[in-house]
């Protein structure tokens, strides 16, 4: 039977190198898979799913009104997807993750979902939030915090490295706008 997973960290905790090593492994054995990642984040260029270790493959992209349910029917026709792995899933919206849910559940596709539980502020993403709510298996990913402990939390920084507490919940930035820290780190910076 199929399922929906959810694979989340904080930042900098390996998501997409996991995901590219579970294309490649799926892929190793002849089995197809379909990749997306989300349109807003072009750090390393649109479609790109990119690990900070190097490797890096290209991938479909979705924004708010991608129907994945029409996609992942209309190509099935030539040879079955055995997985789809999304990058980037805070990114989905509530009806996106139950599509991804339905093609699991009733067309046996399971769906490998990786990305960030909450913005700068802790707050929840509605695509995590969804996620958490209908993922059938959740795996926490772990990174640490410079102080040691387990970095559970996103804290945006501005240049001076000072926290930012205020501002839209969607920045794209990597190591230079965010650090990944623990909630004792969260709260006293």
């Amino acid at each position: 039977m199929a399922k929906l997973f959810f694979r989340y960290a904080a930042m900098n905790a390996g998501k997409s190198t996991a995901l590219l090593q579970a294309a490649h492994n799926y892929e190793e054995r002849g089995h197809r898979v379909r990749l997306f990642t989300a349109l807003v984040d072009d750090r390393y260029g649109r479609g790109q799913i990119t690990s900070r270790l190097g490797p890096h493959r290209e991938a479909e992209v979705f924004d708010g009104g991608t129907d994945f349910e029409a996609l992942l029917k209309a190509g099935t026709t030539d040879r079955a997807v055995a997985c789809v792995l999304v990058d980037e899933a805070q990114f989905l919206t509530a009806p996106q993750v139950w599509a991804l849910h339905r093609m699991a559940h009733v067309h046996d596709m399971p769906s490998i979902c990786y990305g960030l539980r909450t913005d700068f502020r802790g707050e929840l993403f509605p695509g995590s939030a969804a996620l958490l709510g209908l993922a059938d298996e959740l795996d926490e990913m772990r990174t640490i915090c410079d102080c040691g402990r387990k970095a559970t939390m996103n804290m945006r920084v501005d240049a001076q490295n000072r926290r930012v507490r205020e501002g839209a919940q969607v920045e794209i930035g990597g190591n230079a706008r965010y650090r990944a820290v623990c909630g004792r780190c969260f709260n006293l910076a």
